[in-house]
């Protein structure tokens, strides 16, 4: 059985992480979306079962999608899910540089391979920290995010996102 492991600290989960999700589902028999403390990113929105519950309900039509949340060594859950690939999503080369240094990394201390799914052209430039401006400051990003996160998102910022 191939797995595919999708990390990300996914603060919102968006319309991109979502097509990548879609697309590893139909390559690996199971996905595994990872959802990642950050400590080197800011605060975070969401916290890290709110996360996992907007990743479920946005990706409740994908049948063979697993989702988990995790606060350690990205290598070790891809050992503790037999992961086959970790799987990230590229919006442009600038995203490359950083993934490649990582994919490399994770591969020296597991073996484990990274796959690499450029986004749409519709999706690349979406990003979670652009969304989490825009939303704050009362921008609508509805049609970026999927309806399970616009519903959470206008909680937060009433008004803001539709």
């Amino acid at each position: 059985m191939t797995v595919g492991l999708i990390p990300g600290s996914f603060d919102p989960f968006h319309n991109g992480h979502l097509e990548i999700v879609e697309r590893a589902g139909h390559i690996f028999d199971e996905i595994v979306v990872a959802a990642i403390r950050n400590p080197q990113k800011s605060e975070a929105l969401f916290d890290l079962d709110e996360r996992r519950e907007m990743i479920a309900e946005s990706c409740a039509h994908i049948k063979n999608v697993r989702i988990v949340s995790i606060a350690t060594l990205l290598v070790n859950v891809a050992r503790d899910v037999e992961a086959t690939a970790i799987v990230k999503g590229l919006r442009a080369v600038s995203d490359f540089e950083s993934e490649l240094q990582m994919a490399q990394m994770n591969r020296s201390l597991s073996g484990v391979e990274t796959l690499f799914i450029p986004t749409s052209s519709g999706h690349s430039f979406i990003a979670s920290r652009l969304l989490r401006e825009v939303a704050r400051y009362g921008g609508d990003v509805t049609q970026f995010v999927p309806p399970p996160v616009a519903e959470r998102l206008n909680k937060i910022f009433p008004g803001g996102t539709n």
